[in-house]
């Protein structure tokens, strides 16, 4: 794609924080959007309201959900349509595998509003979830990504991450079996 044809990066009126309640139901909107349309999650049923709160109340400290917010001002971006404080993408880190032994590592999910990819939202957040997971004292970040995502391949290999294997045929969405591409991050 050539510089001319890339969508203009969003300006710096974005700003990511800590997911509160009140974020929910934007958060559902965007994850059940990839739930329902795409692979990026292996998720087969959308979330309700009610779930998305339980999901949002289970995160906190070094699991908290962020979420990067556009606020509306006078260097916004025309291109770019979006309401005061509103929710253009959210990340965050959950437990690697539930055996002891695996706490020192976290694995991330980072989500952008579709139509806003590739305006560098998705970079911002992964960053900061993954300075998140170095403050909080984590060892290493863990990315499974459905393996022809290249955009979430490509935006992990940006930020560090190294392809460290590929699981074969481990989901199954929309009739077709899915494999999936490990990646890493030692901090």
């Amino acid at each position: 794609m050539s510089r001319a044809s890339e969508p203009p990066k969003i300006p710096g009126s974005i700003r990511v924080r800590t997911a509160v309640r009140a974020d929910a139901e934007a958060i559902r909107q965007i994850y059940n959007h990839e739930v329902e349309n795409t692979t990026a999650t292996m998720d087969l049923v959308s979330r309700s309201l009610a779930d998305q709160e339980e999901w949002l109340a289970a995160r906190s400290g070094a699991f908290a959900a962020l979420v990067a917010v556009r606020a509306a001002g006078p260097e916004a971006d025309p291109d770019f349509v979006a309401g005061p404080d509103e929710i253009v993408g959210f990340a965050a880190l959950s437990p690697y595998k539930e055996r002891a032994a695996y706490r020192p590592t976290v694995e991330d999910s980072v989500y952008v509003r579709r139509d806003l990819g590739r305006r560098g939202i998705g970079r911002l957040l992964l960053d900061e979830v993954v300075d998140l997971a170095r403050t909080s004292g984590f060892h290493s970040v863990m990315a499974r990504i459905e393996a022809s995502g290249e955009a979430s391949r490509a935006l992990h290999a940006a930020c560090g991450f190294e392809l460290v294997g590929i699981e074969r045929e481990v989901g199954r969405k929309f009739n077709r079996w899915l494999d999936v591409a490990l990646m890493q991050k030692l901090l």
